[in-house]
């Protein structure tokens, strides 16, 4: 059965040791990034991993958060670490505020909020997690099942706070936004610490993991779900983290490139057939491979000068508590960097990400 290369698994492994290590060791907001008439959206409800996760991890025992100094350093009001992987910013957040809704879409797990707040807008996703289940075990976060369970037990607050009808209503004509796949390659597939690499081959793992996301889909709509965004594989290898692992041939992991656009196009057509049979599910594909790729390859078009390193610390290595507030090569203006860590963009291409994201919604959703 073919299997990665082994210096991408042992470089991977060591930082996933780094990260554990170091834990136990140790901007003004942009205006909203669409200006088309807002339609009637009553709340924006989100399910993922890191690329959307506004704070839940920070309520959870893993070792992979961001609740501290830099992140959040670019928050409207004043540096404000909330357990975002960003300096600022996550695209549920400005399309949540195009919208007409508040600015920060509030975790679920977060003490500071309440089902008032979560009327208007909700976060269940867990940075680290993926559509396979055995992802979320490697750092212990919150599994995508468990994330449906906490929007099962959501609409039962909901209803108790609003009523019946009006939480249906609330649900039924909801945004619903998904980020989701990434780890399970490259913190699940290829890193070997699950086993699946001798289970599937990777062919076989991007049919699972198809309908893994199939499976998610049919439950939120049963559940009530009718408008949802889902987000394809971005070019993964040509996240910073990744650039490094290829210590041999450097610039981008063409091979996971690849896998991520084979991935995608099962996924597409998995989409089109869902919805063929679920005729009230309306599901906007979000082709994040090409708006990533664009943004990589003109970086002038959005202002960027570097795409191939984040901005905090080296950029190369560095996320979760690899990235804090002692590093001192943190550069001074992320609005420079596509990345603002190893693995996760800046608020400024999150803006970008969101606004490509609504445009599309607009024309196939709202």
């Amino acid at each position: 059965m073919p299997s990665p290369p082994s210096h991408h698994r042992h470089a991977a492994a060591l930082l996933l040791l780094a990260l554990q290590l170091s834990c136990c060791g140790g901007g003004a907001r942009s205006s909203s990034p669409s200006t088309s008439p807002s339609p009637k959206v009553p709340a924006v409800i989100v399910f993922g991993d890191s690329t959307v996760d506004t704070g839940n991890n920070n309520a959870i025992g893993t070792i992979l958060k961001s609740d501290f100094a830099p992140y959040g350093r670019d928050m409207a009001g004043g540096p404000k670490p909330t357990g975002r992987f960003c300096n600022g910013r996550l695209p549920p957040d400005f399309i949540s505020e195009a919208l007409g809704l508040p600015p920060l879409v509030p975790a679920y797990l977060d003490p500071a909020y309440g089902i008032d707040d979560f009327a208007r807008g909700v976060c269940f996703a867990s940075a680290g997690t993926g559509l396979d289940n055995k992802t979320a075990d490697v750092l212990s976060v919150i599994p995508l099942w468990k994330e449906v369970e906490y929007f099962k037990e959501y609409q039962r607050r909901l209803r108790r706070h609003v009523g019946r009808a009006r939480a249906r209503r609330i649900v039924s004509d909801a945004l619903y936004v998904v980020s989701i796949g990434t780890n399970d390659f490259l913190e699940n597939y290829y890193l070997f610490v699950t086993g699946r690499f001798m289970e599937f081959t990777v062919g076989e793992f991007e049919d699972f993991l198809v309908s893994q996301a199939e499976w998610f889909l049919a439950e939120i709509h049963r559940l009530g779900a009718r408008r949802v965004t889902f987000a394809g594989l971005s070019p993964i290898g040509c996240l910073p983290l990744e650039r490094t692992l290829n210590v041999f041939r450097g610039g981008c992991i063409e091979e996971y490139n690849q896998v991520a656009r084979d991935y995608n196009e099962k996924l597409v057509a998995m989409l089109g057939r869902l919805m063929a049979s679920r005729p009230k599910l309306k599901v906007a594909y979000i082709n994040v491979y090409k708006n990533m790729l664009d943004l990589i390859t003109n970086p002038s078009t959005l202002g960027l000068e570097n795409v191939e390193e984040g901005c905090c610390a080296t950029g190369k290595v560095e996320m979760s508590y690899m990235c804090n507030d002692k590093s001192p090569m943190t550069c001074e203006d992320a609005g420079k960097f596509f990345f603002w860590d190893s693995f996760h963009p800046t608020e400024k291409v999150n803006k970008f990400f969101a606004k490509e994201t609504l445009d599309l919604c607009y024309e196939q959703l709202l």
